[in-house]
């Protein structure tokens, strides 16, 4: 399967991941995959739980598209979106104008999110859906909330359909349960990274979007993984016993790095056999923060491994 490809299999691409492991440089690092590869791409950030612009220079998306990249025919734009700025777009879009900005301005959203568990999730999605239904867009790819939070985010609809009585909430929640569960439309990528507990954090959420949500899963993808270095243990063993300083502190560097790797290496063996999808591995970059100029050499990498992909998304084997 070719990039291309794989970046067209569907119009949603959900990027989730325990805090910390680097779900928004991956978010990041699609959008200009895509891009790259001729798509009209669109970057959307959640409420209080993203800093996608930043690799672009943007502190904070604003809730209107925004131009981020052009990559020759295709090109990336980036939105964030809240509860309430969609509150006021559906009330918009059924008549309801006058009101609309009234209720968000007043919290009213606070108050219905307090009597209806689940609205202010199923308020966002909603937009989503509104989106990939309705706008000139090849791919939208979503910073979702960190791992623990993503499950109920997406489980949102199905809880609010079964609970409602017929009326536009229960309407809305159908219509985006059948977005989450058609793997043309929407599919989630868990990011991780080779550590003993975003490992088993991963998996478990692996496990419960299947299981409550029945979502389609994209590759695993694991972050900041330490490249090798040929000759380190050669250089290594030629350091000997050497008691000067400078080679003491190389021969530590050495050992950490050489023991960094084997754990890394197990833990993504480990990961291989308990949740049998396909992988992309992301280098770490040894630099503070993340640039344009960082997301794309991560670019070039997710290219070059999603060219190589042999698997459509699909579930976790039993």
């Amino acid at each position: 399967m070719s990039a291309a490809a794989f970046l067209r299999s569907s119009r949603i691409l959900i990027v989730a991941g325990k805090g910390g492991v680097g779900k928004t440089t991956v978010g990041a690092t699609l959008g200009v995959a895509s891009a790259r590869s001729g798509l009209d791409t669109l970057l959307i950030e959640l409420e209080g739980h993203s800093t996608l612009g930043r690799p672009f220079g943007i502190d904070e998306l604003p809730y209107e598209d925004t131009d981020l990249i052009e990559a020759g025919e295709g090109r990336l734009r980036g939105r964030r979106i809240t509860p309430d700025e969609a509150l006021v777009d559906y009330l918009s879009g059924n008549g309801l104008d006058r009101i609309s900005g009234r209720l968000a301005r007043t919290g009213t959203i606070d108050v219905v999110a307090t009597a209806a568990p689940g609205i202010r999730d199923l308020l966002t999605l909603g937009k989503i859906r509104q989106i990939e239904e309705n706008e000139n867009v090849d791919l939208i790819v979503v910073d979702a909330p960190a791992a623990g939070h993503a499950v109920t985010f997406l489980r949102s609809a199905a809880g609010l359909s079964e609970a409602g009585a017929d009326g536009p909430v229960k309407d809305q929640a159908d219509l985006v349960s059948e977005m989450l569960a058609d793997d043309t439309r929407c599919q989630v990528v868990l990011v991780t990274l080779a550590e003993e507990t975003p490992i088993s954090e991963v998996i478990e959420t692996a496990y419960s979007l299947e299981d409550d949500v029945g979502i389609a899963l994209g590759p695993i993808v694991v972050n900041s993984l330490v490249p090798a270095m040929p000759g380190l243990e050669a250089e290594l063993n030629d350091l000997g016993n050497s008691r000067s300083k400078i080679n003491r502190a190389r021969r530590a560097a050495a050992k950490y790095r050489i023991a960094r790797r084997q754990s890394q290496a197990d833990e993504v063996k480990r990961l291989d056999v308990e949740l049998p999808l396909p992988r992309i591995d992301l280098p770490m970059l040894f630099r503070a923060g993340l640039d344009e100029a960082s997301i794309s050499e991560l670019t070039d990498v997710m290219l070059e491994q999603l060219d190589a992909l042999g698997s459509t998304p699909g579930q976790v084997a039993e």
